[in-house]
């Protein structure tokens, strides 16, 4: 096997799982990241949202609605732009997002159980270089 069959078999691995951590509740995984991207970065503008996501604002705007219709997001006034609303976790969207992230660091813990402290700060460094990469080297 190779490394590019490695990262798609990791790839596939950690989709399986995120599939996972949503089914038993009302969320779909992509309103799932919509939260979970909220509850880390804070309230956000939808287009600055919509990137971090890989979607239309119009795809963004539909999900927001029925966010909102579920009490997890708010729309917030902008300060900074009065035609545009900032989209806010409610505390209830918060919570979530911490179950959510609980799940997370539990399931990175069983993965990294095996590992001792030198070989987690390296495979750190290489996931940020990959990522890195991923981007373009931005």
């Amino acid at each position: 096997m190779d490394i590019s069959d490695l990262i798609v078999e990791f790839y596939e691995r950690l989709s399986s799982w995120e599939n996972d951590t949503v089914k038993g509740t009302d969320l779909t995984l992509p309103q799932m990241h919509t939260v979970e991207i909220l509850g880390i970065n804070g309230p956000m503008i939808m287009k600055d949202l919509a990137s971090r996501l890989g979607v239309t604002t119009g795809t963004l705007t539909i999900g927001i609605d029925n966010l909102e219709k579920k009490g997890l997001v708010e729309r917030i006034a902008n300060p900074r732009d009065r035609r545009s609303y900032l989209i806010s976790l409610t505390p209830a969207g918060k919570s979530h997002q911490e179950e959510h992230h609980r799940a997370h660091a539990r399931m990175t813990e069983a993965s990294l159980a095996g590992f001792t402290n030198g070989e987690r700060e390296t495979f750190l460094l290489y996931l940020s270089r990959f990522l890195e990469g991923l981007d373009g080297g931005s």
